[in-house]
């Protein structure tokens, strides 16, 4: 790649600080920063240009794939912008490319701004944590912070499934096995299944997509492993109707009751822009699973959960609201932009008025 036209985009997205890079013909290549489109100060890109940076990149295999299947997610290195997910796509019969830009390191705790209570759950010995959230709120990278804390405390193995790998990490205390799909394993439920036979002791799933997934996923949880997965759903509640909604019958029932039996935690986040409009700024909403919150997962009363969490402070327990709330009262981000994630605005008026 090195010396291309994709190569100097991605090297100008760098010292843009985008989190992301998209080709796409017709346009000028665009960088997102701070959770915002900028579109470059050059020339837009032709249909013809935007297929040679998509192809210049792929080996053979993959090119047969994406020919195959007009689209393609895969991770590669690159000496200035550390690990890459490239995403290719077709629009109107050309490829097009969306690159994230996955960092050279893992981040502290701190930088992130995740609560103390993550540390708590990534040492859980079993059950299973969710990180959970729209696309680009921060996910991966909170799942490799927790990863990276077991590697670096705990003599173990860590088996991750990815789908692409965008964090490499290198053996700790721990040993870490990481498979992408499509290179190392031809999906993550058939990776799931066969993952409990290389005796692991922390299981990563980059992301738990269908019925099949996630009941392996509790079932790895439920035998004596800490299964850590993140999950596409804007808050607690709607986690567990994702998890739940898929299965009909007496499989939502079993699924429930491995839920309440495993469940150690879930982190719902966001990321928003800050109050000066130069970074973006980590919200969420932390569920800690005590006997209350096993109980009230049993019962299948998921409407009750925002309370459950709020009357849980003394554990750890944040309500998106609160967090909002209290990010605002530190002058981190604007008040319209509090009241636009808020769960229930009024309230977050009152309160800050």
């Amino acid at each position: 790649m090195k010396g291309t036209a994709l190569d100097e985009l991605i090297t100008a997205a760098v010292d843009a600080r985008a989190s992301d890079l998209h080709v796409i013909a017709g346009v000028p290549p665009a960088f997102r920063v701070n959770g915002e489109i900028i579109f470059a100060d050059q020339d837009a890109i032709t249909a013809e240009e935007s297929t040679a940076m998509c192809f210049g990149f792929l080996t053979q295999d993959q090119r047969v794939q994406f020919d195959r299947e007009w689209e393609l997610c895969i991770s590669l290195p690159h000496e200035a912008a550390g690990r890459l997910r490239a995403t290719l796509y077709k629009r109107n019969g050309n490829p097009e490319l969306s690159v994230r830009f996955c960092g050279h390191r893992i981040q502290s705790r701190e930088e992130l701004g995740l609560p103390l209570k993550i540390d708590d759950l990534a040492r859980k010995p079993n059950g299973i944590v969710l990180i959970t959230g729209p696309t680009g709120a921060g996910k991966t990278t909170t799942l490799n912070y927790m990863i990276d804390l077991i590697n670096s405390e705990r003599r173990c193995k860590i088996v991750t499934v990815e789908d692409p790998i965008e964090h490499v990490h290198q053996n700790k205390r721990a040993i870490v096995v990481q498979q992408e799909v499509l290179t190392d394993t031809h999906s993550f439920n058939r990776a799931l299944i066969h993952v409990l036979r290389q005796d692991p002791d922390v299981i990563v799933v980059g992301e738990m997509r269908d019925h099949e997934a996630i009941s392996a996923a509790l079932t790895a949880a439920e035998t004596g492993h800490l299964v850590l997965a993140t999950l596409h759903s804007p808050n607690v509640m709607h986690a567990f109707e994702r998890i739940t909604g898929v299965f009909e019958g007496s499989a939502q029932r079993q699924i429930i009751m491995q839920l309440a039996n495993s469940l150690q935690g879930i982190i719902a986040q966001d990321l928003l822009p800050s109050v000066d409009r130069c970074s973006r700024v980590l919200a969420y909403e932390l569920l800690v699973a005590n006997g209350a919150v096993r109980n009230l997962i049993r019962e299948n009363n998921k409407h009750m959960l925002d309370t459950l969490i709020q009357t849980g402070g003394r554990d750890g327990m944040v309500l998106m609201d609160s967090c909002l709330h209290d990010l605002y009262s530190r002058c981190l981000i604007s008040y319209d932009t509090a009241l636009s994630r808020a769960k229930n605005p009024d309230r977050m008026a009152k309160r800050s008025g």
